[in-house]
C-alpha cells in the first residue's frame, strides 16, 4: 500500500503514530542486540583493566622499595668507606 494511500485513508496523525511506533521497536531492538552486548564486554574489560593497573601499581611500590633500600645500602656502605678512611689518614 502507497504512503499517501494509507495517510488518506487513516490522517497523518494516525500513520505518524505507527511509524513511530516502528521506529521506537526498531531503536530498542538494536539496544537490547547490538549496544547492550558490547557494553557488558566492555564492562568485563574495564574491570580486568583495573584489575592489571592495581596489580602493576603495587609491583611498581615494590620496586621502588627496594631501590630506596639498595640506595639506602649503598649509601651506608660509602659513609663507612669515607669513616674509614678519615680513621687511617688520622692514626
Amino acid at each position: 500500500m502507497d504512503i499517501v494511500q494509507l495517510v488518506s485513508d487513516f490522517g497523518f496523525p494516525t500513520v505518524m503514530v505507527v511509524g513511530l511506533g516502528y521506529f521506537v521497536y526498531f531503536v530498542w531492538q538494536t539496544i537490547n542486540k547490538v549496544i547492550d552486548p558490547a557494553v557488558q564486554e566492555m564492562k568485563m574489560t574495564i574491570i580486568r583493566l583495573t584489575d592489571q593497573l592495581r596489580l602493576l601499581d603495587q609491583d611498581m611500590i615494590r620496586l621502588q622499595q627496594k631501590v630506596n633500600t639498595v640506595l639506602e645500602l649503598n649509601e651506608k656502605k660509602i659513609d663507612k668507606t669515607r669513616e674509614n678512611k678519615r680513621r687511617s689518614s688520622k692514626g
